[in-house]
C-alpha cells in the first residue's frame, strides 16, 4: 500500500470518560495495525475516576487510530475510533484491561 501524502491527513477528536474505578495515567495513539505508540498525550494530566478529558486535533493519516489508555496499576485499554469524526469512549468498570498476563 503506498504511502498517504500530507494533503491526506485528517484530524479527529475523542472524549474519553473514565467511568472506571482506576485514574487513567496516560493515552496513547498508534496505527491500528501496529503496536508503535506515539508519545503521552495526557501530558502529566490525569483522567480521575469519573472525568474526563477531550483530545482535539488528532492527526490521522489512515481511516481508523487506535486509542490506548493505561490505568493507575498499568493495565491498558484499546479503543479504534474513525479519522475525521469526533467520538467518545468511556472505560467503564467492566471493560476487560491488559495487563500483560
Amino acid at each position: 500500500m503506498p504511502l498517504l501524502s500530507p494533503a491526506q491527513t485528517t484530524t479527529t477528536a475523542v472524549t474519553i470518560f473514565n467511568n472506571s474505578a482506576r485514574e487513567i495515567k496516560h493515552v496513547y495513539f498508534s496505527p491500528t495495525d501496529q503496536d508503535n505508540w506515539g508519545p503521552d498525550q495526557l501530558n502529566n494530566t490525569v483522567i480521575s475516576i469519573g472525568g474526563s478529558f477531550t483530545l482535539s486535533n488528532v492527526s490521522c493519516n489512515a481511516a481508523d487510530i487506535k486509542v490506548i489508555a493505561e490505568n493507575e496499576d498499568g493495565c491498558f485499554f484499546y479503543r479504534i475510533v474513525s479519522c475525521g469524526e469526533s467520538g467518545s469512549w468511556t472505560i467503564a468498570n467492566d471493560a476487560a484491561p491488559d495487563c500483560g498476563s
